[in-house]
């Protein structure tokens, strides 16, 4: 094999090991392979990842794409040398959008940046990722491991991702649609997700006062900051296409960078408005800790965070019932947290 004969002791030397990539990828093989679906046509370590494109059923079939990171959530997994579920976060940070056009995700692949390849670690990065391709149903068919060093500290590394869905054009979902009178659902999320770790970094010190995130905390129900903090965003991917299997879905939206006030007038059209009761949303203790450690004002949380609230999603009034039914029925916390009126703010919180 290619990886016994390809080694370069002088590009060792400039700090870059390639057969510690080798060794990588032969440790994360076992995490891809758990993957795979049936349109997956090769095995990891190819030049590009292939798929085979099933369109039985669908009249003109739209692939919908998605990309994203994990922000500064990367520098806490770092801190704590828990790598295992990063993967996750950037795994949802792109299905969770793709699922809100009505699109099933099909593959994805990641892309890891370091300073130094510790295979070990590499492949428990992959292995979080590998496991939100699990739930989510996608496939892990490629990925790229890049060695940096002299651009981020050896024990830095950063991750971002790329899936790619598919969707009957005519089930795409069309917010021109919605009405005055439909409602708004909650989907709830695990915990902050993956957005706001600069001014959670801030708020908490985590930068010079590591040693308190590891302290149990009353306001957590016992748990340490660190490992709250770190929960893996939740994936709402197999419970959002069951919902649209069986109702009529008028607009979804993924609660991240930008809390309520940017994210849900994306699903709203001009001429209607999200009205949200703030005394329905759930809103997790984590959020009421750093608003009370930081002193940060109640608009900036919701226009920050997803307090709670991973996702929503608008539906008939009439039809308000079923969804919860069923959405309940695939693992869900979801409740009602608002209507839909006539108006040109999109979204008003009260």
């Amino acid at each position: 094999m290619m990886h016994n004969q390809s080694k370069s002791e002088s590009y060792a030397a400039a700090g870059v090991d390639i057969t510690a990539g080798y060794k990588a990828v032969e440790l994360m093989k076992k995490h891809v392979a758990r993957t795979k679906n049936e349109g997956c046509l090769d095995d990891v370590g190819g030049f590009g990842g292939c798929f085979g494109l099933n369109m039985a059923g669908m009249e003109e079939p739209v692939l919908v794409s998605g990309t994203d990171g994990c922000g500064t959530k990367v520098k806490l997994a770092i801190l704590m040398d828990k790598h295992d579920t990063i993967g996750i976060d950037a795994v949802a940070m792109c299905v969770n959008d793709i699922i809100c056009v009505g699109a099933k995700p099909l593959f994805f692949l990641d892309y890891i940046a370091c300073g130094k390849n510790v295979p070990e670690k590499i492949a428990a990065i992959v292995g979080g990722v590998a496991e939100g391709c699990v739930q989510s149903g996608a496939a892990l068919i490629g990925g790229e491991t890049a060695e940096h060093p002299g651009l981020m500290p050896v024990e830095d590394y950063d991750l971002a991702g790329f899936a790619v869905g598919v969707v009957d054009k005519k089930k795409i979902l069309d917010k021109t649609k919605m009405a005055a009178g439909d409602v708004v659902i909650a989907l709830a999320s695990s915990g902050i997700h993956s957005n706001g770790f600069s001014l959670i970094r801030k708020v908490f010190d985590i930068d010079h006062n590591p040693p308190a995130l590891y302290e149990p905390c009353a306001a957590l129900g016992g748990k340490t900051v660190a490992e709250t903090l770190l929960t893996p965003t939740r994936i709402y991917v197999k419970s959002v296409l069951a919902l649209l299997e069986k109702v009529n879905v008028k607009g979804i939206s993924h609660i991240t960078g930008g809390g309520f006030y940017e994210n849900i007038p994306r699903s709203i059209p001009d001429g209607l408005c999200a009205v949200i009761d703030k005394s329905a949303v759930k809103v997790l203790p984590i959020f009421d800790l750093i608003m009370k450690t930081g002193n940060i004002p109640e608009r900036d949380m919701y226009n920050t965070y997803n307090m709670g609230v991973g996702m929503s999603i608008v539906v008939p009034a009439a039809e308000a019932d079923t969804a919860l039914e069923i959405l309940r029925a695939n693992g869900e916390d979801a409740y009602l947290i608002g209507k839909i009126v006539a108006g040109e703010d999109k979204v008003i919180l009260q």
